[in-house]
């Protein structure tokens, strides 16, 4: 599987969660900490580059599912050889 592949089965996946799935997976999944770091990241990412409104809003989820789509090639995808994922 490639990793463009593997994103867009991530995303229909994701896609058809419940919000208490979510949950379950974040907690899972990603540190509180982390959590945090991405809700204040995004904060300060939107407003240096002037982005507001529901995009603003929306920028540390997508920080986030990135994460998680990292996360999940770590974890299926097979090494190269010299230690990098595919």
């Amino acid at each position: 599987m490639t990793h463009s592949e593997m994103a867009w089965e991530f995303a229909g996946l994701f896609h058809e969660l419940k919000i208490e799935e979510i949950n379950e997976v974040l907690a899972k999944n990603v540190p509180m900490e982390m959590l945090e770091f991405f809700e204040s990241y995004g904060k300060d990412v939107a407003s240096a580059e002037g982005v507001v409104g529901d995009t603003a809003k929306r920028l540390p989820n997508l920080l986030l599912l990135g994460y998680l789509l990292r996360v999940l090639e770590e974890r299926l995808l097979p090494e190269e050889p010299g230690g990098a994922a595919s």
